[in-house]
């Protein structure tokens, strides 16, 4: 095979990188900008100052909804909703591996619906569930629940596809059948990368329930806007700074748990 001209090479690198030149000046030019506003300084300033001058009364409330419950409630959703696409990925993830379902139209399939899954935004998703099941919690699981089976099954059907299909041949050399092979040589081999995967989308579940209820999903994000509205900025602080330590100590324990997967101890 000859090797291309050594200007068609050089060439070829300048044209993709005016192209991509090209394309962020035309992304930046329709982006609308008319300015900064006359209170931005001002809004950021009091916003800071709830963020150093908290409302720490607002923690616990023994009357009515506090910071610890909507805390509580957002962690309820992230869970419930990740255990939801855990278990809805496993056929998705097997379906769409290559090396275990030969026929390109039921692998193919599978892929375009995880693909499709995962083009919808949460805070789209959250809305049409609230159309569907009205304002609250049980929207909000519905969200995380769904929308992320597009991601665990696109990372779990690769990983399945990089799997080592030494054993699954020795067993069906060995009479097995085909769910003995799964159950004996894939799910083995599988399940850190399965777990690893569900505990880093257990992460991003707790993120992206703490926004859901701005548009009604239920979660500490409901209490967020209404202070947001109310220009409460000490109730705002408190809220962000809870949502902060949440997040921080998910991320933590889910990293701890995940090298300890990574590394089989």
């Amino acid at each position: 095979m000859t090797r291309p001209p050594m200007w068609y090479a050089k060439w070829r690198t300048w044209l993709i990188f005016a192209t991509i030149v090209a394309i962020y000046v035309w992304a930046f030019n329709g982006l609308p900008f008319d300015g900064i506003k006359p209170t931005a300084w001002q809004i950021t300033k009091a916003v800071f100052r709830g963020l150093f001058h908290p409302d720490w009364g607002y923690v616990y409330l023994p009357e009515g909804e506090d910071l610890l419950r909507g805390l509580g409630e957002t962690l309820a959703i992230a869970l419930l909703g990740t255990t939801i696409s855990v278990v809805l990925t496993i056929p998705f993830a097997l379906w769409a591996s290559r090396n275990l379902v030969k026929t390109r139209l039921f692998s193919g399939a599978s892929t375009f619906t995880l693909s499709l899954i995962r083009t919808f935004p949460d805070l789209i998703m959250a809305i049409i569930f609230i159309k569907a099941v009205g304002p609250g919690a049980f929207a909000g699981v519905l969200t995380i629940g769904i929308n992320s089976i597009g991601m665990l099954g696109k990372l779990n059907a690769e990983a399945i596809e990089d799997l080592d299909m030494g054993p699954s041949e020795a067993l069906k050399a060995c009479g097995a059948n085909r769910l003995q092979t799964i159950w004996y040589a894939i799910v083995p081999q599988a399940i850190p990368a399965y777990l690893s995967f569900a505990l880093f989308r257990l992460e991003i579940n707790v993120r992206s329930a703490a926004i859901l209820g701005a548009v009604g999903a239920g979660g500490i994000g409901t209490p967020l806007i209404f202070a947001m509205e109310g220009r409460s900025w000490d109730r705002v602080g408190i809220i962000l700074l809870g949502i902060i330590a949440l997040v921080t100590a998910i991320d933590w324990l889910s990293g701890s748990i995940r090298r300890k997967l990574v590394q089989g101890r």
